[in-house]
């Protein structure tokens, strides 16, 4: 009996077992996901708890319920990974053996790593985030009464789960304050270590341009230094300082802890894998998917997705011996609500930037990209349901999972570019 072990069954962990089970013998493969809790968490929908546009109990559900017949789930905690002796150490001294390793164990915020911004003084008090349940939930308090002032929106480092959610937040802001008749009481400043609003340079002027819309200041290539309580001002490594009444930040993310005790890590605890297959750089049995490997992509539900609907044949084919041929490319698409009920879609991979267009169908959409629309709304609110029912599930979408260049605008680019399944071809070759 072969033993396959999942570390983690948030959406990447989750997505891999229900569609591994069925195609891995239950005669021959014994297979274990390590989670330590009971709930698993929308994180999508932490967006929306500051303003009160969800409910709480409509960002979690059991995390058994997703979890399949002939998995065994153990709940646990890793302390340690041995990937020269093929175990697993978990905190409470229990050693789970392994055959194969998948690592999807996520990542998280970590205040902690940048000077002043997790002090007392102002934690949870002037000083908030919103990427936990409980961070989105204070900051809910704070906003149902905060009297206005200078709000600072701001972003540590890239990568962060979700690198559009920032920016949304940061127009449902100036929407929730405007509908409160207030909007004239707050000035909004977006601080990021980017050059501008986003990484790619046709969706960062087209974003640039709906902050400066919407009278929001826009300080770039802002590298925090320190949080200062007294006076309130984020600092920059150039000795910038921009104040705040109220500052949203999105600290530092990093992978699990146990991957840099493991050795298994870079600086940021992110395992270093095959972009394209996901297998680790150093150890060839093991996999480290979803927000815990360091791929160059987003850190969403999209690109855990996506890459989930090619890795399970990578995986049978590496188990048999045989070469991986199905190659990630990077894919992923994200809705950005931009606030009173509109919102954006990019599509973008490795090699393309968000590009104007219609998906998932050339000409037709419904969607559009890099367009406010009712409907790109609409969508962002249809995804929970689709999560829940179908994507956790390991229900196969009809969407692809590599990007296509169909439907998309490219006369805004300077350098014609090839559509995923011609990449993947090439590679082959």
């Amino acid at each position: 009996m072969k033993r396959l072990l999942v570390l983690g069954a948030g959406t990447a962990g989750t997505m891999a077992v229900n569609k591994l089970r069925p195609r891995l013998s239950v005669d021959e493969w014994q297979m274990t996901v390590v989670e330590p809790s009971d709930v698993h968490r929308y994180q999508p929908g932490y967006l929306f708890l500051p303003f009160g546009a969800y409910t709480p109990e409509e960002t979690f559900d059991d995390t058994d319920r997703y979890i399949p017949e002939g998995v065994e789930r153990v709940r646990g905690e890793v302390d340690v990974v041995k990937p020269e002796e093929n175990v697993v150490e978990l905190v409470d001294g229990r050693t789970l053996p392994y055959d194969y390793l998948i690592i999807a164990t996520g990542t998280t915020p970590r205040p902690d790593e940048t000077p002043g911004m997790d002090d007392d003084a102002v934690w949870r008090k002037t000083v908030h985030e919103f990427y936990t349940f409980e961070g989105a939930m204070a900051l809910r308090d704070t906003l149902a009464d905060w009297p206005g002032g200078r709000l600072v929106v701001h972003v540590t480092e890239m990568p962060i789960k979700c690198p559009v959610a920032p920016l949304e937040f940061t127009f449902l802001a100036d929407a929730f304050f405007a509908e409160k008749g207030m909007r004239d009481k707050v000035e909004i400043v977006y601080a990021t270590p980017l050059e501008g609003a986003f990484t790619k340079p046709v969706a960062s002027s087209l974003l640039g341009g709906m902050l400066e819309e919407r009278s929001i200041s826009l300080e770039p290539d802002f590298m925090i230094e320190r949080v200062d309580s007294e006076p309130a001002q984020i600092v920059s490594m150039d000795e910038r300082e921009v104040p705040f009444d109220l500052l949203v930040t999105v600290p530092l993310n990093m992978g699990a802890d146990f991957i840099a005790r493991s050795g298994l890590g870079d600086d940021l605890n992110y395992v270093p894998v095959d972009k394209h297959t996901l297998l680790s750089d150093k150890y060839d049995n093991i996999f480290a998917i979803g927000d815990a490997s360091n791929i160059p992509a987003s850190k969403a539900g999209s690109v855990a997705h996506f890459s989930m609907d090619l890795f399970p044949e990578n995986f049978i084919q590496h188990i048999n011996g045989q070469p991986m041929t199905h190659f990630f490319d990077g894919h992923a698409n994200c809705f950005i609500e931009s606030g009173r009920g509109k919102g954006m879609l990019i599509d973008f991979n490795y090699d393309t930037e968000p590009l104007p267009g219609k998906y998932p169908l050339p000409g037709v959409g419904p969607f559009s990209l890099l367009k406010e629309t009712e409907i790109n709304h609409l969508g962002k609110l249809a995804f929970r349901w689709m999560y829940w029912n179908m994507l956790l599930k390991g229900t196969e979408l009809p969407l692809p999972a590599l990007m296509s260049m169909a439907g998309k605008n490219t006369s805004v680019l300077e350098t014609p570019v090839l559509d995923s399944t011609d990449k993947e071809l090439e590679a082959v070759r």
